[in-house]
């Protein structure tokens, strides 16, 4: 390891975060800058023959957004451009929370279904249910072929304190009931479950890191010390990571003082930082596991790269994506902007984990199936590691850098149950819409249950819900296999009671069904169980 420079302590803000510069004109930070100014006139130049000689009327702007974009492919694949509205968006979502009505939902047979009413939310507040389907928003259809997720999303949400107007049919009335909802701001949870998967080890399922990752982190690692946990399971799989911070105030809660957290290194010495342990943190001596999948990217990655070279975090799963790119966001004047890759990260151990991107994008992209294609996926064997990138844990075991977090464990994607027939109904979305309507035509009777284990004491034999949701599906154009249907058996119920628990409990009651048979928990749970995430790891 290089000799420390300037140590950041933990509380400082870090470098590596995506740094959000208001005001900033990006132009003016290159007009001193002799050949950028001669390409700005030249840019200006073809705009103005455009706008003068051109044969047809264009709009410049909108030839402007979709130029700006093409620019930066060129330059690497994380470097991008966002407009007004998709950057509010983005925003929203790692900033935790957007202006909305509080409700989720899905669309089936071309109707927009409530599946949950957030607690506390201004849907909540007006009496809006769950099973609810809306069939108009502001006086227009909100029904047929066309009505599309993105749509609804546009359509619901909106600035805190204006009101949208909902046309509601209920199942108990034949009267559609209307609604006028104030928006308000809606809290986005990033840690989607935390729950007690034996009596000594505690399960935590992030999604993002957003801004508040860390403080819902820490509470769900407080509510399962309570409850007896010894040692943590942290899922990060689909991850594809978001505030960097986050994730470094994750890694300080587990290592002692002084050991390094990650390193960034760019073109210029102000994006050069390196990040070290306070010893603050309150969880030095638990054993943790990390789930890692080929999605988990970026802060997840720096998550597990830093618990993997300091040797004090097991790795379970299959290789992760490659991002070891760092990217500054700067707004420009009509509050669009850009996010330029400024430096590279590099875990404790000097690796970069950033996968090649020199083919283009198109190759870039394309990746994530060549490892499919090439069997990554089901065999260590097939995994695609550079050996001439070799570094060193903390306690000398080897680890490669060029591509991704190579597990400590490996573990093949899991294809029992996964049969046409199952593909066939999965896709269609007859698995949600199935519960979707079993929740319905249970609600009064779900509603007195006191938690998902209720339900599960008391649901339908597996048998009599197979074959209640083969016929279901025989309905919905999707014929009866039996073959292939009794291979896919306890897949298919086991989503079918996950996606019940969770319109009817919230997402906390999904996870704990749902990964009952998952084979990374399982071997995640088998080597801690046999103490092989305390290092340096000695053979059985």
């Amino acid at each position: 390891m290089k000799q420390k420079s300037t140590r950041q302590p933990i509380w400082l803000p870090l470098a590596i975060a995506v740094a959000v510069v208001v005001g900033i004109f990006i132009g003016s930070r290159f007009t001193a800058n002799k050949p950028v100014a001669e390409n700005d006139r030249k840019l200006n130049a073809i705009l103005n023959l455009i706008a003068q000689d051109y044969v047809d009327t264009t709009n410049l702007k909108d030839l402007i957004e979709l130029s700006i974009p093409q620019i930066l492919s060129q330059l690497d694949p994380h470097t991008s451009y966002f407009s007004a509205e998709d950057l509010k968006a983005a925003t929203d979502d790692l900033n935790g929370s957007f202006s909305g009505i509080g409700i989720s939902f899905l669309i089936v047979n071309d109707t927009i279904g409530v599946v949950e009413v957030i607690p506390g939310s201004p849907s909540e507040k007006v009496g809006i249910m769950a099973g609810d389907k809306i069939v108009m928003i502001d006086d227009s259809i909100a029904t047929g072929e066309k009505v599309t997720s993105a749509d609804v999303m546009k359509r619901i949400r909106g600035a805190k304190g204006t009101s949208v107007k909902l046309g509601i049919k209920r199942q108990n009335t034949s009267k559609e009931l209307t609604f006028t909802v104030t928006r308000g701001d809606i809290p986005v949870n990033t840690v989607d479950a935390h729950y007690m998967l034996d009596k000594n080890t505690g399960y935590i399922k992030i999604n993002q890191f957003g801004r508040h990752t860390y403080d819902e982190f820490i509470t769900a690692m407080a509510s399962l010390q309570e409850q007896g946990a010894k040692r943590y399971m942290i899922d990060l799989r689909g991850n594809g990571g978001g505030f960097m911070e986050m994730a470094v105030l994750m890694v300080n809660e587990f290592l002692p003082a002084d050991e390094p957290i990650v390193f960034t290194k760019g073109r210029y010495k102000r994006d050069d930082s390196e990040v070290w342990s306070d010893g603050n943190g309150s969880f030095q001596d638990a054993e943790v596991a990390v789930l890692i999948d080929e999605f988990s990217a970026s802060a997840s990655e720096i998550f597990a790269g830093a618990l993997q070279d300091n040797d004090r975090g097991l790795i379970v799963g299959c290789r992760s994506f490659g991002k070891g790119l760092v990217q500054k966001e700067f707004i420009l004047p009509d509050s669009s902007a850009i996010r330029l890759t400024t430096a590279r990260y590099y875990t404790p151990s000097g690796r970069c984990i950033q996968k090649d991107y020199k083919e283009g994008m198109l190759n870039y992209e394309k990746e994530l199936i060549d490892r499919y294609n090439h069997g990554e996926l089901y065999s260590r064997d097939s995994m695609k590691i550079d050996k001439s990138q070799v570094f060193s844990t903390l306690h000398g075991r080897t680890v490669y850098g060029g591509g991704g977090i190579v597990p400590d464990i490996f573990v093949a994607r899991d294809t029992s149950g996964i049969t046409s027939y199952f593909i066939d109904v999965f896709n269609a979305g007859l698995l949600q819409r199935y519960s979707f309507d079993y929740c319905n035509h249970h609600r009064s009777t779900l509603s007195q249950m006191a938690d998902y284990n209720q339900f599960l004491r008391t649901a339908p034999s597996d048998d009599a819900m197979l074959k209640d949701f083969v016929d279901f599906a025989a309905s919905n154009d999707v014929a009866p296999r039996w073959y292939y249907i009794n291979q896919s058996q306890d897949l298919i119920v086991t989503y079918l009671k996950a996606f019940i628990a969770r319109d009817t409990f919230g997402i906390e009651a999904y996870y704990p069904i749902l990964n009952r048979n998952d084979a990374t928990i399982q071997a995640a749970l088998k080597a801690l169980n046999k103490h092989k995430a305390v290092f340096p790891i000695t053979d059985d």
